[in-house]
């Protein structure tokens, strides 16, 4: 093993959407800070999402194998890269409603309070909305909770096509409202991400190093167990030990809390961080459905996705729990949806013969449907032996059925007013594959009590003193719009504490 010959004020693992952040954060304290990535700085060229040979190819997979609950090897969908997951996203940049951080009723369960309240991000989600460069438009939404600024940029123009949809969807007393998206101003490459807004001005900081390629494998704590005094990484098949006073995580939930399991030692005999049992238990990763409408009519099928629909976020007149949220998929050239659904298209393909991908895509308008999943302690991450294995049954499926359901009958009424579209096809929830791990968190939950949660409320272990997890891990909740803009945010809360505990 090689060590390092320096030893670092802070060392973040990770670059997606906490630690990108987290990095343009603390790179004007003058820290001498290490960034250690997976992956690599990604080409122009594969984040181009225009073309239809992704939903063909399925990219975005992670080299490497994961095991479900009965023991089969999945390739998960993930991004090693610079940015993380960040590089392969949509860019919507979404506040969690207010509710999102108290205890919420569902017909499944109880979505559990949060120990810190939407007031206390409220700060953070505009510091975020700054950094991210999003569109959007304040009071458009009902459910949005109360902003102390305007959208650094107004939102973005609805497609023709899409505008004459949002009136109707307005006819029908529903609040269709702008999509807040985060978008650089460039044309060849307008969806911001942790790279352009974290890692970039990260790195014009001499004080920041930023090494790629960089595995990491173990964390080794001192004599006493107390805190991480080495971070290991393999660099081109070459084993390296890293040195630094504060050690923070970000490689998202499931990887984070696997490497926690795998630095176990005899201190930590089931994992660093784990007196509590509960690294890598509450496993959340949504319920998500793709509707899409059909139409007689062509588009570009690049049009962005602009609206968003929450009047059944909350209770609807039949349905006395949350269901959740609805949002346009943009035209589908642009999206990822049938790479992350690939078996939409043999369901498709009974009802379209012989229409090609391009035809399918220039002749419909695809929806997103999301609600939350509550945490269950037996949706895990777990290791046996060097295998890592996902446990995960979808839970709170009758109010995600229920809002499919609710949103095809608001696209019944559309198609009625409006001429060219024909019928909508759904994506079953339950083919959505394994594989899929957009929206995972909760895998390292935070609160005050050490024996019910991994993380105080300043994301630091209670077990390591200077341990401390950024990524989406933190959430003792998940909710039914993206987590992207709260894991930001957070990491911008974190990054004040560290701030303070660095002086």
């Amino acid at each position: 093993m090689i060590i390092d010959d320096q030893i670092y004020d802070l060392i973040i693992v990770g670059t997606g959407a906490g630690g990108g952040t987290l990095a343009a954060k603390l790179a004007p304290t003058g820290k001498k800070i290490l960034i250690l990535e997976r992956g690599d700085f990604m080409p122009l060229e594969e984040q181009n999402r225009s073309n239809v040979d992704i939903f063909k190819r399925e990219r975005y997979h992670a080299p490497e194998q994961w095991y479900d609950n009965y023991g089969e090897p999945f390739s998960p969908q993930m991004n090693y890269a610079i940015g993380g997951n960040t590089k392969i996203y949509g860019a919507v940049l979404t506040r969690f409603r207010a509710q999102d951080f108290e205890a919420v009723k569902h017909q499944s369960g109880v979505s559990p309070e949060w120990g810190v309240k939407y007031a206390d991000f409220e700060p953070y989600y505009t510091e975020a909305e700054r950094l991210y460069k999003v569109h959007g438009q304040v009071g458009a939404d009902p459910t949005e909770p109360p902003h102390s600024q305007d959208y650094p940029f107004p939102a973005i123009d609805h497609d023709p096509q899409m505008a004459a949809i949002v009136e109707t969807l307005t006819q029908q007393n529903l609040h269709p409202a702008p999509l807040p998206l985060g978008l650089t101003r460039q044309t060849d490459d307008p969806t911001n991400d942790s790279e352009v807004s974290g890692i970039v001005p990260a790195l014009q900081h001499p004080n920041v190093t930023l090494k790629t390629g960089a595995k990491v494998v173990c964390l080794h704590t001192n004599p006493s167990g107390r805190a991480v005094k080495g971070v290991e990484a393999e660099i081109a098949g070459q084993s390296y030990l890293f040195l630094a006073d504060l050690v923070v995580l970000a490689c998202g939930a499931v990887n984070s809390a696997a490497l926690l399991l795998r630095s176990r030692n005899d201190c930590h005999p089931n994992g660093l961080a784990n007196s509590s049992g509960l690294v890598g238990r509450n496993l959340m990763k949504s319920l998500m459905t793709v509707v899409v409408q059909l139409s007689t009519q062509t588009n570009s099928g690049a049009f962005p996705k602009t609206v968003c629909v929450n009047d059944f976020y909350g209770s609807d007149r039949d349905f006395p729990y949350p269901m959740g949220h609805i949002q346009n998929a943009g035209g589908l050239l642009t999206d990822i949806i049938f790479a992350e659904a690939p078996p939409m298209f043999s369901v498709l393909a009974k009802f379209l013969p012989g229409f090609g991908l391009k035809q399918l895509a220039t002749r419909s308008i695809g929806w997103w449907a999301q609600t939350e999943d509550l945490p269950d302690s037996n949706n895990r991450v777990h290791l046996d032996g060097n295998k890592l294995t996902i446990d995960y049954t979808p839970n709170n499926i009758e109010a995600h059925d229920r809002l499919i359901y609710r949103w095809t009958d608001v696209l019944k009424t559309v198609e009625k007013e409006l001429d060219g579209f024909q019928r909508g096809f759904i994506h079953p929830r339950g083919e959505i594959p394994i594989q899929v791990m957009a929206n995972q968190c909760g895998t390292c939950r935070f609160g005050t009590d050490p024996q019910t949660s991994v993380l105080d409320l300043n994301c630091r272990s209670h077990d390591i003193d200077n341990l401390y997890v950024v990524d989406s891990s933190f959430f003792p909740s998940n909710a039914s719009v993206s987590p992207a803009l709260t894991i930001i945010a957070n990491a911008l809360r974190v990054g004040d504490h560290l701030i303070e505990q660095m002086q």
